[in-house]
């Protein structure tokens, strides 16, 4: 499935978050835009740089009215191992049934030296408060990302 386009409508989810909770996207409408990022794998090296940008960052980016969210296939426990490891101070979304991840288009076909196998393309996506899509970055390199959002989110504050 095609990623969603700007200016769409946000695909709504609820999914259940590192402590346990049901998150959905409904809850934040009309209070926070939403930073909603979609990662393959928690602790891996990419990951880790992109979160780790991201928590380096959250003060600046709640400053400009918006929440941060990160999303992977990984269950519940394995995120809050990943939290606690790097003091990450957002919110960390299962999606084990990979069912967000297929609405957003996220998952995908991937091929590594010749074996081809499907995960998670890393992709933000910037959720304004009336739940239409801002902004969509596709194949997100975990470096600088961070701070390529939080320009977008300074920019464009009086959304």
């Amino acid at each position: 499935m095609a990623l969603p386009q700007e200016g769409a409508k946000a695909p709504e989810f609820k999914l259940k978050s590192n402590e346990g909770k049901e998150i959905a996207l409904k809850d934040f409408k009309g209070k926070n835009r939403v930073v909603l990022y979609f990662y393959p794998k928690d602790d891996t090296p990419g990951c880790t740089v992109e979160a780790c940008a991201f928590r380096d960052n959250i003060k600046k980016i709640q400053a400009k009215d918006a929440i941060v969210l990160g999303v992977s296939p990984d269950g519940t426990g394995s995120h809050q191992k990943f939290i606690e490891k790097f003091k990450l101070p957002f919110v960390l979304l299962s999606d084990e049934d990979k069912k967000v991840c297929n609405d957003y288009g996220v998952w995908v076909e991937k091929s590594m030296y010749g074996r081809k196998y499907m995960s998670v393309a890393r992709s933000t996506f910037i959720i304004g408060k009336d739940g239409k899509l801002e902004k969509v970055y596709e194949k997100v390199k975990p470096e600088g990302h961070a701070e390529e959002v939080l320009k977008y989110l300074t920019e464009t504050n009086n959304k």
